[in-house]
């Protein structure tokens, strides 16, 4: 019979061990990450009669059970033994677990931020801008990838670095001519501007010369909007005309559906659709690959005045955003694979300019002619449930334009005022604590005019 210590179902090699052992788990759940299961299953249920070669005399077999059954003090060792395994740089179960609530405090706390993120409690920077023309369904402004900003103003466009702060005038229209819309390449190599006597030019922003006139519209082009090669116009002549700029012939299609001037034009960030707006209070979806028809995907009617601001949603490709003149005042979201409006909110405001937040789900109202204490207000709506989380009110007369920095983080206003007022409004929560003296607002305050 044997006679076993009280621990005779660990191996003595185990116990001698100077290795320390930790058990993250239930100590009567054995870690089958140092078990032969497969053999200890055969062991187990294995009913049938051993085979023994005959070629192995009893003595040698009695000395593999031995090695197999025994440990080296002779005493029954067993398959399933419970043992731990040698302590590591894994973290046990129990760090695991302050680990997991350290990252729930964490996010508890980021959204935390984010429900109490505050608007900035003014400009970034202001910039002169005077005679910038007071016409709603103009577009006189537009912020390049590489962080120039275009302006036109009066019969100027202006070029301003952001980086190095440069100003540099690129050309001055005569004959009582004067730019109405402005936008820059995808690649910012060039910028259009479209014109009161409907003239289109191309500009070479690093020469500052003209490259190229783009012939095809009756009236002034109040609106521009590039899509790789494509650059896109609409015109107080109710048409929407696509040109290519490397083609000799440079009007590729003209689309037909607005019954007045068309003032809004985007194109989606994957370049498959085109919206555009119109001063009959109408919205319309066109799709790039049968523009050819003049057929368009869909009609929204739902605004009751003209609709300028148009601006697709960055995380949700099939979403836009627009905004209706001073007798509407609602900014509304649309699904455009399914043709039917998601939200709208009366806003009690003529809404100039919208901007998308890329860094949160926000977007960014300009509003001009109201009654109600929106007029002449930036607004910040929390998307998609579109409440309000706050407003600005610095600029003296109504906000004509919004663009937005290549970066995302700053957002650039054109008001009535004859100001560019810069916000970094849509960075990362502030950090700094909520008491900022008025001084110190002073002092950070940048002013530098463009004359």
């Amino acid at each position: 019979m044997w006679s076993l210590d009280s621990d005779w179902y660990s191996p003595k090699s185990l116990l001698s061990s100077p290795a320390h052992y930790d058990f993250p788990g239930d100590r009567f759940i054995p870690n089958r990450s140092l078990m032969d299961l497969d053999q200890a299953q055969s062991l187990l249920t294995n009913r049938t009669r051993k085979f023994q070669n005959p070629r192995f005399d009893q003595k040698y077999r009695q000395k593999v059970d031995e090695k197999l059954n025994l440990d080296s003090e002779g005493r029954p060792f067993r398959m399933l033994v419970f043992r731990g395994s040698p302590k590591s740089s894994r973290k046990s179960i129990r760090h695991i677990d302050e680990m997991r609530e350290e990252e729930a405090a964490a996010l508890q706390n980021s959204t935390n931020q984010h429900r109490i993120r505050q608007l900035p409690k003014g400009e970034a920077r202001i910039l002169d801008a005077p005679n910038l023309k007071n016409d709603f369904y103009l577009n006189m402004m537009d912020w390049g990838k590489k962080n120039v900003l275009g302006v036109a103003l009066g019969s100027d466009l202006y070029l301003w670095n952001a980086e190095n702060r440069n100003v540099v005038k690129l050309f001055q229209a005569i004959g009582g001519d004067y730019p109405t819309s402005v936008a820059w390449s995808e690649d910012s190599q060039f910028v259009s501007a479209g014109f009161l006597s409907s003239k289109l030019q191309l500009w070479d922003a690093e020469t500052s010369k003209a490259v190229r006139s783009l012939e095809g519209h009756d009236g002034r082009i109040a609106t521009c909007a590039w899509n790789g090669h494509i650059l896109t116009s609409g015109s107080q002549d109710k048409s929407i005309i696509n040109h290519d700029v490397r083609a000799r012939n440079n009007v590729i299609s003209r689309l037909h559906g607005h019954s007045e001037e068309v003032c809004g034009l985007k194109w989606s960030g994957r370049g498959n659709i085109l919206a555009s707006g119109g001063n009959e209070n109408l919205i319309y979806i066109w799709d790039s690959a049968k523009m050819s028809s003049s057929n368009f995907l869909y009609c929204f009617d739902d605004h009751r005045a003209a609709v300028k601001a148009l601006a697709w949603c960055p995380y949700q490709s099939d979403v836009l955003a627009s905004g209706g003149g001073t007798q509407d005042g609602c900014i509304k979201t649309w699904n455009v694979q399914k043709g039917t409006c998601i939200s709208s909110i009366d806003t009690k405001a003529q809404v100039c300019g919208l901007e998308w937040n890329r860094h949160h789900k926000e977007i960014l109202s300009g509003h001009g002619f109201s009654t109600s204490t929106h007029q002449n207000q930036l607004c910040l709506w929390r998307y998609p449930s579109m409440t309000n989380v706050g407003c600005l009110n610095r600029h003296a007369s109504r906000i004509l334009h919004l663009s937005q920095s290549p970066d995302g983080l700053t957002v650039v206003s054109a008001g009535a005022d004859e100001t560019l007022r810069f916000w970094d409004i849509f960075g990362p929560p502030s950090q700094e604590g909520s008491e900022t003296s008025e001084l110190d607002n002073l002092l950070s305050l940048k002013i530098s005019p463009i004359r």
